[in-house]
Parts: structure tokens; sequence; C-alpha cells
């Protein structure tokens, strides 16, 4: 069986089939004006699952995810408490943090992730193709995609253009030739009503708002579209047709339409081969969102879960689905890692055990081995559903304590086969962690040396010095090395 995917470019389930030697993977990435919430990260998860499963398949994988540092919301951000004085320093905050989620959810890493920042010149140059090829125009300093000028405008998002509401913003309009046109490049700054618009607390916008970063341009000083941002760093790094292009499925329109649009008017080739969207993560009925006030923020979940019990929770539900975050859904994503991780030190303690016999057999646990290869395969190869993927995983957990429990020796074979089953397909593939700890075990573990450092200040500043030696020598016993400072104590396992 080969892989098949929705394609939401035709509706239809195809068969996959790469152009070139490479799998070309776009992946829609934030734009940087706060920490990344859960409804966030479950694209990425998704992405970094069909990149390990393509992988898996044998396939070389180049993926790129954009970071977008140039937006009227990270404007508004700024001077905000300490998050930065410009708009690239508020930025670059939020991208650390970002990347620090990634590295705690166990995201294989991008081939790169380009930042809109770094390739105006490449948005420049698209636009002024576009303009030279009759499909853009200059207005006042900015230029617009003309979508009357481009035949298949609206052939992803199946809309007709003459139903089509107004794009952007409203001080646009009378600069527009049709309502649906879209911004490619804005003169000048962002203006003090957008930062208003979007500011996150009740400053005043002063005699001096900020206006964010602008660059020199052929139709004078402004900032790239959002729309263009993309369609420029995916052809700067992959090719001017990508295989594949994920993002959420509240991305498809106006976002992924216009990338089409103004990506194929100016390659005169097809973009994007195969587009794969994922359901939105919902919370309470409604779409998990910065602006709703509804979502919980990724270095918090790892933090309470751990990234198996994230990742578990994500791979309950097949990409393509809406999800509901829930108390009830992780406590049973929980319970399915714990599961898992169970069978997996449990075959493993028996397998590296003296009772594993070579010559005892066990053709249940043999068979539930290569059953759970076969049903994970044919799962992942219909449109990569992780929902049944991982059910296979379970079943298979279930055949490995049935023979733990039940023998007085044990299949040392069918174990091994079972342990390499789970390292291999829950691990390389799903991601999960086996036998490695948590993530949230070990920030707990940071904060309770945290608290142990604290009682040992306070014992020193009271005169007790022995009892902050014998605390100090407590840590050391337990491999956390506690040194001394005139910066203050830090510590090191």
């Amino acid at each position: 069986m080969t892989l098949s995917v929705t394609n939401t470019l035709t509706s239809d389930r195809e068969e996959f089939e790469p152009a070139g030697e490479e799998v070309l993977l776009y992946v829609c990435g934030l734009t940087v004006s706060d920490d990344a919430h859960l409804g966030h990260a479950r694209v990425w998860t998704h992405a970094d699952v069909m990149h390990r499963w393509l992988s898996h398949l044998g396939y070389e994988v180049r993926h790129v995810e954009n970071f977008t540092d140039v937006n009227e919301k990270i404007v508004a951000r700024v001077g905000e408490d300490d998050l930065g004085a410009s708009e690239l320093d508020v930025a670059e905050g939020f991208i650390a943090s970002i990347i620090e989620d990634m590295r705690g959810l166990n995201l294989k890493r991008a081939t790169v992730y380009p930042r809109v920042s770094e390739h105006v010149p490449e948005i420049i140059d698209l636009v002024e193709t576009l303009i030279d090829r009759g499909y853009a125009y200059e207005a006042d300093g900015s230029v617009y995609f003309d979508v009357t000028a481009f035949e298949d405008y609206g052939k992803l998002s199946n809309q007709r253009l003459e139903e089509m509401e107004s794009q952007g913003d409203p001080d646009e309009r009378s600069e527009k030739r049709h309502p649906a046109d879209f911004a490619l490049w804005k003169a000048g700054g962002v203006s003090p009503s957008d930062v208003a618009e979007h500011r996150n607390d009740d400053r005043p916008l002063g005699d001096h708002p900020p206006t964010g970063e602008t660059w020199d341009s052929p139709w004078g000083e402004g900032r790239p579209g959002w729309h263009v941002e993309c369609s420029a760093m995916s052809t700067t790094h992959l090719d001017d047709t990508i295989d594949i292009h994920v993002g959420g499925h509240d991305l498809v329109f106006p976002h992924h339409e216009n990338e089409i649009a103004q990506s194929e008017a100016a390659t005169g080739e097809q973009f994007a081969r195969y587009w794969l969207h994922t359901g939105l993560l919902e919370t309470a009925g409604e779409k998990m969102s910065s602006s709703l006030g509804n979502y919980f923020y990724v270095t918090d979940a790892l933090a309470e879960f751990g990234p198996n019990v994230i990742r578990t929770f994500y791979c309950s539900t097949n990409y393509g689905s809406k999800q509901t975050f829930s108390e009830a859904a992780m406590a049973e994503a929980a319970e399915n890692w714990e599961r898992l991780d169970r069978a997996h030190e449990a075959a493993v303690d028996a397998c590296d055990g003296v009772d594993a016999r070579t010559k005892v057999e066990d053709m249940d646990l043999r068979s539930a081995v290569e059953e759970t290869r076969e049903e994970f395969t044919a799962a992942m190869n219909d449109d990569f559903g992780v929902r049944e993927a991982t059910a296979a995983l379970l079943e298979l957990a279930t055949a490995v304590n049935r023979h733990v429990d039940s023998r007085e020796t044990y299949d040392y074979v069918g174990l091994r086969r079972a342990i390499e089953a789970f390292e291999e397909l829950g691990g390389d593939v799903l991601g999960l962690d086996f036998g490695g700890g948590s993530e949230g075990e070990a920030r707990l573990a940071d904060d309770l040396i945290e608290l142990v450092l604290d009682v040992r200040e306070a014992e020193r500043d009271a005169g007790n010095y022995e009892r902050a030696d014998e605390l100090r020598d407590d840590l050391e016993a337990l491999g956390v090395t506690v040194e001394d400072g005139t910066e203050g104590t830090t510590y090191r396992y």
C-alpha cells in the first residue's frame, strides 16, 4: 500500500508521488507576536509526524517552516513590559521561546527556519516580477495583486470572485481596483490605528507610536504584505513547485489562496501539488486562539503534561479533523501514554532479564508484533492516520503485558521485536520518547532544586552555615553540583 493524502486543492484522496528525488515540504509558521499555544503546536506536531513518516518510507525531506517577524501585531507589543524596544527585538524574543517549545515537543528540526526580515530583497524581486507580468499594480507607494488578472483565483477555497469580501484594511479600499485585491507591498510603516487595534494593554500611543521596520523599494519606503512572504521564502529555499504545503485550515482563505495566485502568476508553474490542512484545536466549542484568550501556552503544557502526553493527545485525532482540548482528553492521553511506556518498560525488563530464553516461543506475541507493524503502516499510508496507528501500538502493549504477566520464562525474540516496534514506530515515527523521562518531570526537578537552594540561602543568611553545607552536600550526592559565585549560586547536573 502506498501513501495517499487528502488534497485540499482537488478535494480528493490522491496517491502521493513527489516530483523529484526529495520531498519538498513547506509549513506555514507563526507570526511571532506572542508565545505559542497548543493550537499552533498541533500543526507543528502533525507536520513533524508527516516528515517522520516520509523519512520512514525512504524519502529525503527538505522541510522549511517560516517565522513571520514583520507584522503589525508585533509592532503593537513594542515597549510592552520587557519585550523589546523594536519590532525585530520583540520578534526575536518570541522566536527564542518558540524554538524552545519546538525542542521541548521533540520535533525534528526543519531544514531551515527563514524569517521575513531576512528575505525582503526576494520579496521585492517577486513583486517586481508580478508588476512586469501584469498581475500587480502600484498605487500611492503600495502595490496590490490584481485578482481579476489571475484566471484561477479561488480554486483552493472554491469561491467565486464576485462573491468574495474585500481584503485588507479599510483605508486600502480606495486604492484598489477590485475589493478582493490584496497588498503585496504597503507604503510607509504601521499606522497608529493598527497599533492601537492590536495592543494587549491600555498603554497610550503617545506622540510617537512605533511604526515598525521599513525598507527601501522601487515604490518608496514600506513593508511587505502578509501573503507574499511565504511565496518568496518557499521559492527561495525549496523551488517554484513544492510537493506538500501544510497549514491550519483557517489559512485556506485568504492566505493560501493568495499564495497560489502570486506564486503561479510569477513563475507560470504550479505552486504546490498537495495541500494538507490541519483541523482546528478547539476548547469549549471555540477555536483556540490568542485573540479569544482561550489558549494554553505550550510552555505551560510541557511543564504540566510533558511532551509524550501532548504528542499522544495530538495523535488521538487525525490531522484533518477538529480536535477538542479538555481535562478529560488530556487524562485519556496520559493514560494511553502510560500504557505504552509501561509495556515498553516491561518488555525491556523481561528481555534483559535472566528469564528471557532463546528457545521459548510465544507465537501470539510474535504475531501481535507483525500485526501491529502491518496495521500501523496501513494507517499511516492512509492519509497519515495517526489515530489508527496509535491504536495499533496500544494493542501491542496489551499483547506484551499478557505475555509478561502469564509466563515464568519469556520469549526473548518476541520481546526484542516488540521493543523494536515500539521504538521504531512509536519513537521514530510518532516522536514518543520511550524510557527517556518527560520534559514535565525535568522542569519539576529544576523547580525542586531551586526550592532547596532558596532554603539553603535562607540558612546562610541566618548564620546556619553547617546546615547550608549539608543541603549542598545532599544535592551533590544526588548528582547536582552547586557553585557559589560573585553573581549568585548556580547548579548543574
